[in-house]
């Protein structure tokens, strides 16, 4: 009999599963459920319920429990072997917030399978709406903990993170505050990844190291719940929090509501769920330090593996405990295709094929032109006021300015990913961009490293069913290499690798400190 494992990803618009089967390495089954076209009666779009306050972001939590039921049902009816299924596990967006009141544990523990789950855990909630990671309405909040814990730097060296507005420390404190009944009210604090896993496993579920370093309540070297932070968040918030656990450990047996129910394995295993962010290292196979992954889409995404914490002063990056165990880091940079995409609109170029041959018409280093493209608002580093900024740049000249795009970009990550003190031995290149070969060369030039592709459908997903695996596998005594799990599930494309061309390399290490000048200056007259 194949040994199958499944993980779930609840993410912001759609719940998604991926079956493994671990000895013929292979995905044997893919399923995504979107939220608005599914389960319309909850007037999302999106997966975000309208506000009038553009600031606030909320979902309902029932709607990812409605979604859970669709998707076993869904399984069920694609004659998926759910009877063989070993464990399951799963992943949830991070940061979002599940308010439970003193009935839940009871509610969870007697999930009736000839009710849905939805009039299961009818009157469970302490708050009928979870704030999701797109809220940014705590910035004062923010700015409490923060001073509380003594500034960024202290905030960041605490709990991997600055104090940020979609993390939940801050959501949990302006919740205490603007409704101190219903937060008296409130018995158990979960999050989306926690919540969703306490319905499978029928019981309150633990909140993993990856997923907890992304509340601001997380002490990240000793991943325990940091006393400081809980003190500065809100009162008695201690007794609120589920314990902290590593991602992929069993919690016991799944609920008989989903035996009983859609036909799975009696036998199968609950087993804690992480955020999505640290399943997609695992599904993007970042197992060791040294391994980084950069995801070239709407945004460019910075994901790095450290075996020692390294914290970021500036508090632009953040650190999340890795399910590889170790450490896994992110940045992000909001200006990222649209960014590119703005300059081969401003002159006039078709497609990328003919950007890349404008680009090829220049020479590694731009002869020291730089470009500073924050066409929006930007994360890293923190940019409030959007502008374009030259420097030995030309405006009208095209073939510069498509190099200078780039090499921004890549320079960007470059400094801004140094407080890691991890100097990556090879990039897994992800995304949109990650076909645009001539960007890909100026990656491996920046970075001085091989730059592979890799095509990962669902890498949340497929990283919660290989954390199903290792769980399960765990709990029979084995000690299963995290090397060999991933083998075969996380190739890289063939063909794909690009190699650092050296000379090109020694331009970018000697450019790279006229672009930090260059950053400084501009970010001086903002």
């Amino acid at each position: 009999m194949a040994r199958l494992f499944l993980g779930l990803d609840s993410s912001t618009q759609s719940l998604s599963a991926v079956v493994i089967d671990l000895d013929s390495r292979t995905v044997v089954y893919e399923k995504s459920l979107n939220f608005d076209r599914a389960l319309p009666g909850y007037k999302t779009q999106n997966g975000v319920l309208p506000h009038r306050d553009p600031l606030v972001k909320h979902s309902s939590p029932l709607l990812w429990a409605d979604a859970l039921d669709q998707i076993f049902a869904a399984m069920k009816a694609d004659g998926v072997a759910l009877g063989e299924i070993l464990a399951i596990s799963g992943s949830g967006q991070q940061h979002g917030s599940v308010y439970l009141n003193r009935t839940a544990a009871a509610a969870l523990k007697g999930l009736n399978p000839k009710k849905s789950l939805v009039q299961n855990l009818r009157g469970v909630f302490a708050r009928k709406t979870s704030p999701i990671w797109m809220d940014s309405s705590t910035a004062a909040e923010c700015a409490e903990i923060r001073q509380k814990l003594g500034g960024i730097k202290a905030t960041a060296a605490a709990t991997g993170s600055d104090a940020f507005e979609r993390f939940t420390g801050p959501q949990i404190r302006k919740f205490a505050k603007t409704e101190p009944a219903a937060y008296a009210e409130t018995a158990q604090i979960a999050l989306v990844s926690s919540f969703m896993a306490s319905l499978l496993a029928g019981k309150i579920a633990p909140i993993d190291y990856g997923d907890g370093a992304g509340m601001n309540l997380m002490d990240i070297r000793k991943k325990v719940w940091h006393a400081g932070a809980l003190t500065a968040t809100a009162p008695k918030l201690k007794a609120k929090l589920p314990p902290l656990a590593p991602a992929g450990k069993v919690i016991g047996k799944v609920s008989s509501y989903f035996v009983q129910k859609y036909g799975l394995n009696a036998e199968a295993l609950a087993t804690v769920w992480t955020g999505d962010n640290p399943a997609s290292v695992i599904g993007l196979g970042l197992i060791k330090s040294g391994q980084v992954a950069i995801s070239l889409g709407t945004s460019d995404t910075f994901f790095g593996s450290m075996a020692k914490c390294q914290t970021d002063a500036r508090g632009e990056g953040h650190v999340f405990g890795s399910p590889a165990g170790g450490y896994m880091t992110l940045i992000c940079f909001k200006n990222g295709s649209l960014a590119r995409e703005k300059v081969r609109e401003l002159y006039g170029l078709k497609d990328w094929n003919a950007f890349g041959k404008l680009l090829a018409k220049t020479k590694p280093g731009n002869n020291g032109a730089i470009l500073l493209p924050w066409f929006d608002a930007e994360i890293v580093p923190r940019v409030n006021r959007p502008g374009i900024h030259r420097f030995d740049l030309a405006e009208k000249d095209a073939a510069a300015n498509a190099r200078a795009i780039f090499e921004a970009q890549m320079l960007s990550m470059r400094r801004h990913s140094a407080w890691m003190k991890v100097a990556p031995e090879c990039i897994f290149a992800t995304g949109g961009a990650s076909n645009d070969r001539a960007l890909l060369q100026v990656l491996a030039d920046v970075m001085n490293c091989r730059v592979l592709c890799i095509e990962v459908s669902k890498s949340a997903a497929l990283g919660a069913a290989l954390l199903a695996a290792h769980g399960c596998l765990t709990a029979a005594g084995e000690k299963p290499q995290w090397s060999k799990l991933v083998a075969g599930f996380t190739n890289p494309v063939a063909g794909s690798e690009v190699r650092p061309d050296k000379k090109a390399a020694k331009i970018y290490d000697r450019l790279l400190e006229k672009f930090a000048e260059c950053e400084q200056t501009a970010l001086a007259g903002l």
